[in-house]
């Protein structure tokens, strides 16, 4: 297996600092060309690192919602390079504080940078990829939308719909060649800066979540991954579903539900679906298994 990306064309978003700058690099010495996006000054400086270090990178200012400021950027990709092969959803944005305490609209712009921004740059790079039947995709998300986190019900919210776009995307881009991944990383960067202490920024460095990304959208890609990185660490998470127990439907349903919790979440035999009709079928293998073969 190799992560040689040797004429591949890679756009990373939120690439002017932190995660994003790790990411372009990271690409950039295996041999991708990199459109580094951001909303400031920082995209330019990147670009001109790739660029003096020997790789071949151009900056593009726009927000990730901005939907006309990101299909121009595209488009100007596929004029100057004639390709778009992957996409690394990385930008994002913080508006921490507890759910009583939140406003709406601090929970809008969360959604708005993470979970539409990821929509938006999804969808303008969709096209090409089906057509050249080749493409990789990187959602960011978060052990936060995975597991939860005090003070970040918008940000979980974002993360967590990301895997679900995951989800689907991988299912729909399956036939044409473009596979959909989810990263989580774990890194000291402007937007943890105040929720880590000094001893953990030293090992939490952004370049130790980079790796990760290369088995990602490399030509050998998984699909629908889930890979947690940061301080040198990687771990794979998933979404399962139980076997689950047939109650029946009847007066004493409710009562059987109480008394089988235990039973209904009991893992031994868990899966990890490959689409929602999992459950449906489960539900009704269950229901129309004959009765002395239910929950065998």
């Amino acid at each position: 297996m190799t992560f040689e990306l040797q004429g591949r064309v890679a756009l990373v978003t939120g690439a002017g600092a932190g995660l994003g700058r790790a990411h372009a690099h990271c690409l950039a010495r295996s041999g991708a060309r990199i459109v580094v996006n951001d909303l400031g000054a920082g995209a330019n400086r990147v670009a001109e690192e790739i660029n003096a270090a020997g790789g071949e990178a151009i900056a593009f200012q726009a927000s990730v919602t901005d939907e006309d400021g990101i299909n121009a950027m595209v488009r100007e990709t596929l004029e100057r390079w004639g390709r778009v092969d992957i996409l690394v959803n990385n930008a994002g944005n913080l508006r921490d504080k507890s759910f009583g305490k939140m406003t709406l609209d601090d929970f809008r712009s969360v959604l708005d940078v993470h979970l539409m921004g990821g929509v938006i740059c999804s969808k303008a790079v969709w096209e090409p990829m089906r057509r050249q039947k080749y493409g990789r995709i990187v959602f960011t998300t978060s052990s936060s939308g995975l597991y939860g986190n005090f003070g970040q019900a918008n940000y979980s919210a974002a993360k967590m719909g990301l895997v679900g776009l995951m989800q689907t995307l991988a299912i729909e881009g399956a036939k044409s060649n473009i596979l959909v991944n989810c990263l989580a990383p774990t890194a000291a960067t402007a937007m943890t800066d105040k929720l880590l202490v000094a001893q953990a920024k030293r090992v939490l460095q952004p370049e130790a979540v980079s790796p990760a990304l290369l088995p990602l959208v490399s030509q050998h890609a998984p699909t629908r991954a889930i890979v947690c990185a940061g301080a040198g660490h990687f771990a794979r998470a998933y979404v399962t579903l139980t076997r689950g127990y047939f109650l029946g439907n009847d007066a004493q349903t409710l009562e059987r539900i109480f008394a089988s919790w235990e039973v209904i979440g009991d893992r031994e035999h868990e899966q990890i679906p490959d689409s929602a009709s999992a459950q449906t079928y489960q539900e009704l293998i269950s229901a129309f298994r004959p009765q002395s073969e239910t929950n065998l």
